[in-house]
């Protein structure tokens, strides 16, 4: 999975550099011109969703030259070093700017020895907003922007967009509201009192045997059908669900005992 986005973070009191925080909208952001690289976020995340960066392709070439490359084509093939991905960053040919603009220049591209994780892609929300600010409108419309996931998610499993947007959908609220009000909504390791903004849903099962036994005979028949599907990510803002209404098989094992969000907040629906 990615990064929950949790409401009460615990990765955040243990930054030493208050590198990661939260914004006015409640996401968990990362700065990385803060991040010193101490670990200690993903030490304390319950969710072991944060990766340390050990890359430098923000300022080294990763194909090209680097020191000592004449003497090391020199020495005798056993000498040689395996693969030129052995060749520590400090010893690699620096990056043009420029070279390093043309792979996404809309996406900063993080140095050597920084903590990342999902950011529910603010640069898309940040571009959103602008755009529905300078055509006058009160708030991002639902739907309006996706997330990267979202976009390349080809069965619509993930659901992004604002749980406070009462007015959308003819007042049925945002889509992302409506997942995460339901009843096959639940929220990842909720005993920890994270208070994750990202929710899941559970995918619904068929305990009829006939049935059961019917569809798989199918799956059978059709060796490149749809087998149903797992636990995917979810990524969202301020609240995230993933759907998942497909059936699966007798032969799955139970996914195990979960707690859906009108139960844990007393049987009232999470606002």
């Amino acid at each position: 999975i990615t990064c929950v986005h949790c409401e009460s973070a615990p990765c955040e009191i243990v930054c030493p550099v208050n590198a990661t925080v939260h914004d006015e909208q409640g996401n968990n952001n990362m700065a990385y011109n803060r991040c010193i690289g101490t670990r200690y976020c993903s030490n304390n995340c319950p969710y072991k969703v944060r990766r340390f960066n050990f890359f430098d392709y923000a300022t080294k070439q990763f194909r090209g030259n680097f020191a000592g490359k004449e003497e090391t084509e020199a020495l005798p093939k056993i000498m040689r070093p395996p693969s030129e991905n052995f060749v520590p960053p400090r010893l690699r040919e620096k990056k043009i700017e420029v070279a390093t603009m043309q792979s996404n220049p809309h996406v900063t591209v993080r140095s050597r020895g920084v903590m990342e994780k999902c950011t529910y892609c603010i640069q898309r929300v940040n571009a959103a907003r602008v755009e529905t600010k300078l055509a006058d409108l009160s708030h991002i419309p639902d739907g309006f922007m996706q997330t990267a996931c979202q976009q390349a998610c080809p069965t619509n499993a993930i659901v992004f967009g604002d749980i406070y947007d009462h007015e959308a959908n003819e007042g049925r609220g945002s889509l992302v509201k409506q997942k995460r009000n339901h009843g096959r909504s639940y929220q990842l390791l909720a005993f920890l009192n994270t208070r994750p903004r990202t929710t899941h849903m559970l995918r619904l099962r068929n305990p009829n045997p006939v049935l059961a036994d019917a569809a798989r005979k199918a799956s059978w028949e059709q060796p490149l059908g749809h087998h149903g599907h797992g636990s995917h990510d979810s990524h969202g803002a301020p609240g995230h669900t993933d759907d998942h209404s497909g059936q699966g098989h007798a032969h799955d094992k139970p996914a195990g005992h979960v707690m859906s969000l009108p139960l844990l907040n007393g049987g009232a629906l999470l606002s």
